[in-house]
Protein backbone atom coordinates (compact mmCIF):
# COMPACT_ATOMS: atom_id res chain seq x y z
CA UNK A 1 0.00 0.00 0.00
CA UNK A 2 1.35 3.72 -1.16
CA UNK A 3 2.22 5.68 2.18
CA UNK A 4 -0.48 8.43 2.89
CA UNK A 5 1.10 11.85 1.72
CA UNK A 6 1.05 14.88 4.14
CA UNK A 7 -1.54 17.09 3.02
CA UNK A 8 -1.12 21.00 3.17
CA UNK A 9 -3.13 21.41 6.26
CA UNK A 10 -1.65 18.03 8.16
CA UNK A 11 1.85 20.03 7.58
CA UNK A 12 0.39 23.58 9.01
CA UNK A 13 -0.64 21.69 12.38
CA UNK A 14 2.74 20.65 13.06
CA UNK A 15 3.90 24.73 12.75
CA UNK A 16 3.71 27.56 15.67
CA UNK A 17 3.91 31.17 16.15
CA UNK A 18 7.52 32.59 17.71
CA UNK A 19 5.07 35.60 19.06
CA UNK A 20 5.62 33.99 22.46
CA UNK A 21 2.90 36.42 23.73
CA UNK A 22 5.10 39.40 22.69
CA UNK A 23 2.15 40.65 20.67
CA UNK A 24 0.43 41.68 23.71
CA UNK A 25 1.10 44.99 25.56
CA UNK A 26 2.80 44.96 28.66
CA UNK A 27 2.51 46.53 31.71
CA UNK A 28 4.96 48.71 31.50
CA UNK A 29 4.28 49.96 28.09
CA UNK A 30 1.57 52.41 29.68
CA UNK A 31 3.78 53.27 32.53
CA UNK A 32 6.43 54.01 30.98
CA UNK A 33 4.47 56.32 28.36
CA UNK A 34 2.78 58.27 31.13
CA UNK A 35 6.24 59.00 33.17
CA UNK A 36 7.45 60.29 29.64
CA UNK A 37 4.39 62.79 30.07
CA UNK A 38 5.03 63.92 32.97
CA UNK A 39 8.99 64.07 32.73
CA UNK A 40 8.37 65.92 29.28
CA UNK A 41 5.89 68.33 30.95
CA UNK A 42 8.05 69.36 33.42
CA UNK A 43 11.06 69.32 31.76
CA UNK A 44 9.37 72.43 28.95
CA UNK A 45 8.24 74.54 32.31
CA UNK A 46 11.64 74.34 33.81
CA UNK A 47 13.69 75.68 30.25
CA UNK A 48 10.73 78.23 29.12
CA UNK A 49 11.09 79.41 32.67
CA UNK A 50 15.19 79.26 33.01
CA UNK A 51 14.80 81.14 29.63
CA UNK A 52 12.61 83.42 30.78
CA UNK A 53 13.75 84.44 33.62
CA UNK A 54 17.56 84.24 33.34
CA UNK A 55 17.65 80.94 35.65
CA UNK A 56 20.89 78.85 34.98
CA UNK A 57 19.79 76.06 37.96
CA UNK A 58 16.15 75.90 36.21
CA UNK A 59 17.73 75.35 32.52
CA UNK A 60 19.99 73.29 33.61
CA UNK A 61 17.89 70.96 35.57
CA UNK A 62 15.14 70.91 32.43
CA UNK A 63 18.14 69.91 30.28
CA UNK A 64 18.86 67.43 32.83
CA UNK A 65 15.00 65.76 32.51
CA UNK A 66 15.46 65.98 28.68
CA UNK A 67 18.16 63.49 28.84
CA UNK A 68 15.77 61.13 30.74
CA UNK A 69 13.13 61.72 28.90
CA UNK A 70 15.22 60.29 25.80
CA UNK A 71 16.11 57.70 27.56
CA UNK A 72 12.49 56.69 28.51
CA UNK A 73 11.35 57.07 25.06
CA UNK A 74 14.10 54.37 24.35
CA UNK A 75 12.10 52.36 26.54
CA UNK A 76 8.68 52.91 25.15
CA UNK A 77 10.34 52.22 21.63
CA UNK A 78 11.42 49.23 22.74
CA UNK A 79 8.02 48.20 23.64
CA UNK A 80 6.39 48.94 20.89
CA UNK A 81 8.90 47.71 18.70
CA UNK A 82 8.64 44.07 20.46
CA UNK A 83 4.86 44.47 20.37
CA UNK A 84 4.27 45.40 16.42
CA UNK A 85 7.11 43.29 15.26
CA UNK A 86 5.82 39.99 17.73
CA UNK A 87 5.19 37.76 14.25
CA UNK A 88 7.51 39.10 11.80
CA UNK A 89 9.21 35.81 10.89
CA UNK A 90 13.05 37.72 10.55
CA UNK A 91 13.41 36.98 14.33
CA UNK A 92 14.11 33.15 14.68
CA UNK A 93 13.16 33.20 18.32
CA UNK A 94 10.21 36.50 18.45
CA UNK A 95 11.35 39.91 19.44
CA UNK A 96 11.31 38.93 22.99
CA UNK A 97 15.39 39.90 23.10
CA UNK A 98 14.27 43.70 22.37
CA UNK A 99 13.23 44.04 25.69
CA UNK A 100 16.48 43.19 26.91
CA UNK A 101 18.24 45.57 24.52
CA UNK A 102 16.10 48.38 25.74
CA UNK A 103 17.00 47.64 29.49
CA UNK A 104 21.23 47.59 28.40
CA UNK A 105 20.63 50.82 26.18
CA UNK A 106 19.09 52.38 29.09
CA UNK A 107 21.71 51.14 31.50
CA UNK A 108 24.53 52.26 29.10
CA UNK A 109 22.72 56.06 29.22
CA UNK A 110 22.97 55.63 33.31
CA UNK A 111 26.30 55.22 33.14
CA UNK A 112 27.16 57.97 31.05
CA UNK A 113 24.68 60.22 32.95
CA UNK A 114 26.68 58.79 36.24
CA UNK A 115 29.91 59.83 34.65
CA UNK A 116 28.77 63.36 33.60
CA UNK A 117 27.45 63.85 37.45
CA UNK A 118 31.14 62.71 39.11
CA UNK A 119 32.85 65.10 36.18
CA UNK A 120 30.55 68.13 36.68
CA UNK A 121 31.28 67.53 40.57
CA UNK A 122 34.44 67.54 39.91
CA UNK A 123 34.93 70.74 38.26
CA UNK A 124 32.68 72.23 40.99
CA UNK A 125 35.48 70.95 43.86
CA UNK A 126 37.89 72.95 41.56
CA UNK A 127 35.94 75.71 40.82
CA UNK A 128 32.83 76.49 43.60
CA UNK A 129 29.72 78.50 41.66
CA UNK A 130 27.88 81.31 43.21
CA UNK A 131 24.49 79.52 44.50
CA UNK A 132 21.06 80.97 44.16
CA UNK A 133 19.73 78.76 47.30
CA UNK A 134 16.13 79.83 47.44
CA UNK A 135 15.69 78.72 43.94
CA UNK A 136 17.47 76.05 43.75
CA UNK A 137 16.22 74.39 46.63
CA UNK A 138 12.98 75.41 45.03
CA UNK A 139 13.58 73.39 41.82
CA UNK A 140 15.30 70.28 43.78
CA UNK A 141 11.97 70.29 45.49
CA UNK A 142 9.94 70.23 42.59
CA UNK A 143 11.90 67.82 40.30
CA UNK A 144 12.03 65.51 43.77
CA UNK A 145 7.84 65.23 43.70
CA UNK A 146 7.61 64.93 39.73
CA UNK A 147 10.35 62.09 40.39
CA UNK A 148 8.78 60.61 42.76
CA UNK A 149 5.46 60.41 40.82
CA UNK A 150 7.04 58.21 38.37
CA UNK A 151 9.10 56.35 40.87
CA UNK A 152 5.62 55.47 41.79
CA UNK A 153 3.77 54.74 38.67
CA UNK A 154 6.61 52.99 37.27
CA UNK A 155 7.35 50.64 40.23
CA UNK A 156 3.45 50.11 42.12
CA UNK A 157 2.23 46.26 41.89
CA UNK A 158 5.15 45.26 39.54
CA UNK A 159 5.20 42.15 40.81
CA UNK A 160 1.20 41.74 40.88
CA UNK A 161 1.11 42.93 36.99
CA UNK A 162 4.06 40.68 36.19
CA UNK A 163 2.45 37.41 38.10
CA UNK A 164 -1.16 37.92 36.23
CA UNK A 165 0.47 38.74 33.05
CA UNK A 166 2.83 35.66 32.98
CA UNK A 167 -0.07 33.74 33.88
CA UNK A 168 -2.21 34.75 30.96
CA UNK A 169 -2.96 31.37 28.34
CA UNK A 170 -1.09 32.41 25.78
CA UNK A 171 2.35 33.02 27.57
CA UNK A 172 2.48 29.14 28.31
CA UNK A 173 3.80 29.25 31.95
CA UNK A 174 3.82 30.48 35.12
CA UNK A 175 7.27 31.89 35.90
CA UNK A 176 7.17 34.18 38.85
CA UNK A 177 10.36 36.09 38.51
CA UNK A 178 10.60 39.88 37.52
CA UNK A 179 12.57 40.22 34.06
CA UNK A 180 11.27 43.37 32.43
CA UNK A 181 14.50 44.38 31.80
CA UNK A 182 13.22 47.45 30.12
CA UNK A 183 10.73 48.58 32.81
CA UNK A 184 13.64 48.07 35.44
CA UNK A 185 15.50 50.59 33.07
CA UNK A 186 12.78 53.04 33.33
CA UNK A 187 12.29 52.61 36.93
CA UNK A 188 16.15 53.07 37.80
CA UNK A 189 16.28 56.23 35.61
CA UNK A 190 13.64 58.41 37.26
CA UNK A 191 14.90 56.91 40.72
CA UNK A 192 18.14 58.15 39.98
CA UNK A 193 16.44 61.49 39.14
CA UNK A 194 14.88 61.07 42.53
CA UNK A 195 17.77 60.21 44.22
CA UNK A 196 19.57 63.63 42.15
CA UNK A 197 16.98 65.29 43.63
CA UNK A 198 17.32 64.35 47.09
CA UNK A 199 20.86 64.30 47.44
CA UNK A 200 21.31 68.29 45.73
CA UNK A 201 18.31 69.53 48.82
CA UNK A 202 20.35 68.14 51.38
CA UNK A 203 23.37 69.81 49.88
CA UNK A 204 21.39 72.61 49.44
CA UNK A 205 20.50 72.79 52.95
CA UNK A 206 23.69 72.25 54.15
CA UNK A 207 25.72 74.98 52.58
CA UNK A 208 22.87 77.78 52.89
CA UNK A 209 22.59 77.09 56.95
CA UNK A 210 25.80 75.54 58.03
CA UNK A 211 27.96 77.08 55.05
CA UNK A 212 29.24 73.59 53.94
CA UNK A 213 30.17 74.69 50.32
CA UNK A 214 31.23 71.27 49.36
CA UNK A 215 28.24 69.45 50.11
CA UNK A 216 27.16 69.91 47.29
CA UNK A 217 29.93 68.39 44.67
CA UNK A 218 30.27 65.75 47.37
CA UNK A 219 26.82 64.71 47.26
CA UNK A 220 26.98 64.91 43.37
CA UNK A 221 29.90 62.07 43.95
CA UNK A 222 27.79 60.04 45.97
CA UNK A 223 25.14 60.20 43.85
CA UNK A 224 27.13 59.18 40.61
CA UNK A 225 28.47 56.31 42.30
CA UNK A 226 25.08 55.02 43.34
CA UNK A 227 23.80 55.15 39.58
CA UNK A 228 26.93 53.35 38.42
CA UNK A 229 26.44 50.45 40.46
CA UNK A 230 23.02 50.32 39.02
CA UNK A 231 23.93 50.69 35.47
CA UNK A 232 26.53 48.28 36.20
CA UNK A 233 23.95 45.31 37.39
CA UNK A 234 21.55 46.04 34.94
CA UNK A 235 24.29 45.82 32.54
CA UNK A 236 25.44 42.81 33.55
CA UNK A 237 21.66 41.34 33.33
CA UNK A 238 21.02 41.88 29.83
CA UNK A 239 23.99 41.47 28.06
CA UNK A 240 23.72 38.13 29.25
CA UNK A 241 20.57 37.63 28.41
CA UNK A 242 21.88 39.10 24.49
CA UNK A 243 24.58 37.23 24.52
CA UNK A 244 22.30 33.83 25.32
CA UNK A 245 24.18 33.43 28.66
CA UNK A 246 23.41 29.82 29.81
CA UNK A 247 19.82 29.97 31.54
CA UNK A 248 19.20 29.78 35.52
CA UNK A 249 20.41 26.36 37.24
CA UNK A 250 17.53 25.84 38.95
CA UNK A 251 15.65 25.33 35.53
CA UNK A 252 18.77 23.38 34.24
CA UNK A 253 18.23 21.32 37.20
CA UNK A 254 14.88 20.76 36.74
CA UNK A 255 14.95 19.61 33.31
CA UNK A 256 18.12 16.94 34.10
CA UNK A 257 15.44 15.59 36.95
CA UNK A 258 12.53 15.30 34.90
CA UNK A 259 14.33 13.40 31.86
CA UNK A 260 17.12 11.36 33.96
CA UNK A 261 14.44 9.46 35.90
CA UNK A 262 16.45 6.07 35.53
CA UNK A 263 19.83 4.78 34.53
CA UNK A 264 18.87 4.24 30.92
CA UNK A 265 18.58 8.06 29.86
CA UNK A 266 21.07 10.71 30.24
CA UNK A 267 21.94 14.69 28.84
CA UNK A 268 25.34 15.06 27.66
CA UNK A 269 24.62 18.43 26.14
CA UNK A 270 22.19 21.27 27.40
CA UNK A 271 21.62 24.51 25.97
CA UNK A 272 18.92 26.84 28.19
CA UNK A 273 18.97 30.27 27.22
CA UNK A 274 16.48 33.34 26.95
CA UNK A 275 14.16 34.43 24.02
CA UNK A 276 12.24 37.11 26.50
CA UNK A 277 10.92 38.06 29.81
CA UNK A 278 10.70 34.35 31.54
CA UNK A 279 10.68 32.49 28.09
CA UNK A 280 13.41 30.27 27.11
CA UNK A 281 14.08 27.90 24.87
CA UNK A 282 15.97 25.11 25.46
CA UNK A 283 17.99 22.21 22.94
CA UNK A 284 18.62 18.78 24.63
CA UNK A 285 20.97 15.82 23.67
CA UNK A 286 19.56 12.41 25.28
CA UNK A 287 21.39 9.13 24.81
CA UNK A 288 19.53 6.32 25.91
CA UNK A 289 19.98 2.07 25.89
CA UNK A 290 16.41 2.16 24.80
CA UNK A 291 15.93 5.49 23.57
CA UNK A 292 12.15 6.97 23.84
CA UNK A 293 10.72 9.15 21.38
CA UNK A 294 11.94 12.89 21.59
CA UNK A 295 7.89 13.38 22.32
CA UNK A 296 8.03 11.26 24.55
CA UNK A 297 11.13 13.47 26.91
CA UNK A 298 9.65 16.31 25.71
CA UNK A 299 6.30 15.08 27.84
CA UNK A 300 8.40 14.43 30.94
CA UNK A 301 9.79 18.25 31.19
CA UNK A 302 7.68 20.01 33.68
CA UNK A 303 5.00 22.74 32.15
CA UNK A 304 5.72 25.30 34.32
CA UNK A 305 9.14 26.01 33.35
CA UNK A 306 8.72 28.86 30.55
CA UNK A 307 10.08 26.87 28.26
CA UNK A 308 8.46 27.99 24.45
CA UNK A 309 10.57 26.24 21.90
CA UNK A 310 12.30 22.91 22.75
CA UNK A 311 14.47 20.66 20.49
CA UNK A 312 15.65 16.81 21.81
CA UNK A 313 17.87 14.96 19.69
CA UNK A 314 17.97 11.52 20.62
CA UNK A 315 20.50 8.63 20.67
CA UNK A 316 21.23 5.35 21.43
CA UNK A 317 23.70 3.88 23.35
CA UNK A 318 25.80 1.31 22.22
CA UNK A 319 25.27 2.90 18.58
CA UNK A 320 24.00 0.40 16.78
CA UNK A 321 26.48 -0.73 13.94
CA UNK A 322 24.68 -1.49 10.12
CA UNK A 323 25.35 -5.49 8.88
Amino acid sequence: MKPETMQSDDYQSWRHSHAFGQDRKRPGELRTLIVIAITGTMMVVEIVTGILFGSMALLADGLHMASHAAALSINAFAYIYARRHAHNTDFSFGTGKVNALGGFSGAVLLALFALVMCWESLERFLHPVEIIYNQAILVAVLGLVVNGLSVFILGVDEHRHDQEENQHPGAGHRHMHHHDHNLRSAYLHVLADALTSVLAIVALLSAKYFGLIWMDPAMGIVGAVLVARWSIGLVRTTSGVLLDKQGPESIQHKIRDSLEQDDDCKITDLHLWSIGPNIYSAEIVVVANEPATPNQYKNRIPGNLGLEHITIEVHQYPPAHPG
